[in-house]
């Protein structure tokens, strides 16, 4: 069986069950205008598919708002504060865990949001992403209060809310392979990864209304990552029973339950 066919045939499940895979992309590390941020907003832009652009506000460049304004698939929403590790030595690196106040990191994300909301406007979706996808969970309880309607970090999603019409949905295939050279996982992985979390959605091992996370990083993206990437675009954008998330539609709080249709972009 070919690489491509593995999607090919999980994909053909969700069709035979009368149910419409979900999906969506978020890229990292956003904080100014970049040519690797230009190519992935061109690849976007040319496939009609939305990208989360996780913005670092307290780096945010001008040329990243007029980059993100001039692309009509993207979005942004917030990627910490200023993606500074603040654990101890020894520990894995985390700016918003429990090494500080909770008050003091709170204050810091919602200077973050409001400085997001300011240069972006509407095209700002009050968004939590965590640098390294780490933040504590005494953190993640004043998210709401803070002014933030949802948390993206990795991995399936225990729970899809905590707290009314905060929602919580993740990424699941990360195309770099930070442990093993940072390099491309490689095409045969990724798709795996895909497959899986698609499967364990259709099959109820996981939460099937959690829309399956593409995680990219557009600065550390080799030439065979931007093949893989542009491939799955073409190969999904049109693909019957397959939808691709834009971040309100990842986020609305009312989809957050099981259903049997998607909602495109």
């Amino acid at each position: 069986m070919s690489t491509w066919q593995r999607l090919d045939d999980e994909l053909a499940a969700w069709r035979d069950n009368g149910r419409r895979a979900t999906l969506w992309c978020r890229d990292d590390d956003a904080c100014r205008d970049t040519p690797a941020l230009r190519r992935l907003l061109a690849l976007a832009g040319a496939s009609a598919v939305p990208v989360a652009i996780a913005a670092i506000p307290a780096a945010l460049e001008p040329g990243l708002v007029d980059a993100v304004v001039a692309t009509a698939t993207a979005t942004v929403v917030q990627h910490g504060y200023a993606h500074r590790n603040h654990a101890p030595p020894g520990a894995r690196n985390c700016e918003l865990g429990a090494d500080r106040p909770v008050a003091s990191v709170i204050a810091e994300l919602e200077g973050g949001r409001e400085r997001l909301a300011r240069h972006f406007g509407e095209r700002f979706v009050a968004v939590l992403v965590p640098p390294w996808n780490r933040i504590a969970p005494d953190v993640v309880a004043q998210l709401p209060r803070a002014g933030f309607r949802g948390l993206s970090t990795f991995s399936p999603r225990k729970t899809a809310s905590a707290a009314p019409d905060f929602v919580q949905c993740n990424t699941h295939v990360d195309l770099i392979d930070w442990r093993g050279g940072r390099g491309f996982v490689g095409a045969e992985t990724a798709i795996a990864r895909l497959v899986l979390h698609l499967q364990a959605r259709r099959e109820g091992r996981v939460d099937a209304a959690e829309p399956t996370g593409i995680l990219t990083h557009h600065l550390d993206l080799t030439e065979e990552a931007w093949t893989f990437l542009a491939e799955l675009l073409a190969r999904t954008r049109d693909a019957a029973g397959v939808d691709w998330l834009d971040v309100d539609a990842a986020f609305d709080a009312r989809a957050a339950a099981p259903a049997t249709s998607g909602r495109s972009a």
